[in-house]
């Protein structure tokens, strides 16, 4: 099956009710990033940072998958399909996708201060001041944080480079490094973005453009390279 990759971005999550960052009612509104998404922000007041982040993680489970995320299920069918999302949700997982690489974390899980490579899954539960991993060191969420490096973005890229389908949806393609991926698809590729404003990136790249929300987008693509496959 034709390899394809999704890069999937807060659009595709906004759309399931959860807020962006940096619209008029995003996250950040109240806060500034460095307050509560940072290594600083974490060393100065650790209780804020789980706050914030506790707060989000009620969000998303309450929130549910939506067309969007679904119909990316069903290009399994008939694709080798991998999404790589800046979402730290798990909405894609909840709607049945099967490979799912998170370059930013993931709000359900935990992970130690001691050892980043030591990640406890939370379940429906949050992290208080208190909460420790097997080393005995506090967990915190297990969030790419402003400032630090982002582990994943190896193995994106290389996603990206084996790609003949590169679908990139609800993003603005301006949040870097994660933006820079779509620098890696070969020439020969074919590159979809579906958001209802079309990224100055993606224009200027030649994308197929599909400006519609996600949810009604994706739907539409998915469909079109379903019969292209037969």
């Amino acid at each position: 099956m034709k390899p394809v990759v999704v890069i999937s971005g807060a659009g595709i999550s906004a759309e399931s009710g959860l807020k962006t960052f940096r619209g008029a009612d995003g996250l950040w509104r109240g806060y500034r990033p460095e307050e509560v998404a940072s290594p600083e922000a974490w060393r100065r007041d650790p209780e804020l940072v789980l706050d914030f982040y506790n707060e989000r993680r009620r969000a998303v489970r309450e929130a549910k998958p939506n067309a969007a995320h679904r119909a990316l299920v069903e290009l399994e069918r008939a694709y080798d399909v991998r999404i790589v999302t800046q979402n730290v949700d798990d909405l894609h997982e909840r709607a049945g996708s099967s490979r799912v690489l998170h370059l930013h974390g993931e709000i359900r899980t935990a992970r130690s201060t001691k050892d980043p490579a030591l990640v406890t899954p939370l379940g429906d539960g949050d992290i208080n001041l208190g909460d420790r991993c097997a080393l005995g060191s506090q967990l915190r969420p297990h969030i790419v944080w402003f400032g630090e490096p982002v582990p994943a973005m190896e193995e994106a890229a290389d996603l990206v480079r084996e790609a003949d389908v590169v679908l990139v949806v609800g993003t603005s393609l301006v949040v870097y490094p994660a933006a820079s991926l779509v620098f890696e698809a070969r020439k020969d590729a074919r590159r979809i973005v579906v958001n209802p404003e079309i990224p100055d990136m993606a224009v200027r790249g030649g994308f197929e453009a599909v400006a519609k929300p996600a949810t009604v987008g994706v739907p539409e693509v998915v469909a079109k390279l379903m019969a292209e496959a037969g």
